[in-house]
């Protein structure tokens, strides 16, 4: 099968689109024909040897966590789903032409592929975030980095469950955070004020890493009232930085409940075929994403 790999850490031109064995379902998973995959950060910074001394990987390696596709081998113990189902999920090595997930749900009813494939670890993510962070029914949020998946997700999951949010982005979205539920201001020299202007901030969320932790601190004026999951720099502020932990199935039932509810719904910003993965990667560690960025299948 034909599947994105790296041989060795770098840039993303060290993708590349190879032939591999095709992967299979052991006992608890299943394997999927990809129809669609998630780009995350997480992919990025992987294929840079980030992680390269908490999680160390063997080389060459694949790429991908999240995907979309259609059942077609079910490991042993696996007895809530049938070959040929449609599913969504995370797994491993997902830019992928078949793919192993450990974690799934069946696709809510009106959702494409394309689009399915952009909610697992954002969801996740996001319900990690807004528990970790302790923010309640009736306080306000400030989310930095608003227009992204996470924020999206973050954005619709708080109007849900009766928390305001503040959410700073680009000129070019602020249309799209209102969309959201939020009140949306830029970024930018004077945030900080332009944000104090607008009332108390309870709780903060860095969703990008750009230098703006001490904001966060200052607005807050409490360190456990900030969490990151892009500024590695942040703890020695005393602020957390929110790695992985969270439950991927309990995500995925709320993210098909809330779906289902019509309470959250992240668009594709911009989709790509798995060739492009290099340019598609490229691009994500630009920002400026407004929803999901996927590879299609």
């Amino acid at each position: 099968m034909k599947a994105v790999r790296f041989a060795e850490y770098g840039g993303p031109e060290v993708l590349e689109l190879t032939e591999v064995a095709e992967p299979h379902a052991g006992p608890g998973r299943i394997r999927i024909a990809v129809r669609a995959a998630g780009i995350n950060p997480h992919d990025w910074r992987s294929r840079e040897g980030q992680f390269q001394r908490i999680r160390p990987i063997q080389l060459p390696a694949g790429v991908g966590q999240d995907a979309s596709g259609v059942v077609d081998e079910v490991g042993d113990g696996v007895t809530d789903l049938e070959v040929g189902e449609a599913v969504f999920g995370r797994g491993a090595n997902t830019y992928a032409e078949f793919a192993v997930l450990s974690s799934w749900a069946r696709l809510p009813e009106g959702l494409t592929f394309a689009e399915a494939a952009g909610y697992p670890s954002v969801v996740e993510t996001a319900l990690r975030l807004i528990r970790m962070v302790g923010i309640q029914p009736g306080q306000t949020l400030l989310v930095s980095g608003a227009a992204g998946g996470v924020g999206s997700a973050v954005l619709q999951i708080a109007r849900d469950r009766g928390i305001k949010v503040i959410g700073t982005a680009g000129p070019a979205n602020q249309d799209y955070v209102r969309g959201l539920g939020a009140v949306a201001t830029i970024y930018g020299t004077g945030w900080v004020e332009r944000v104090r202007r607008l009332g108390r901030v309870d709780a903060a969320l860095d969703l990008n890493g750009t230098g703006v932790i001490r904001g966060l601190l200052d607005l807050t004026g409490d360190p456990e009232k900030v969490i990151t999951i892009a500024d590695l720099e942040a703890p020695m502020l005393g602020i957390r930085f929110a790695g992985v932990g969270g439950s991927m199935p309990e995500a995925l039932a709320e993210a098909v409940d809330l779906i289902s509810r019509e309470k959250l719904r992240i668009p594709v910003d911009r989709s790509y075929p798995l060739a492009a993965a290099a340019a598609a990667h490229a691009d994500s560690q630009a920002g400026h994403t407004r929803g999901r960025r996927v590879l299609l299948v």
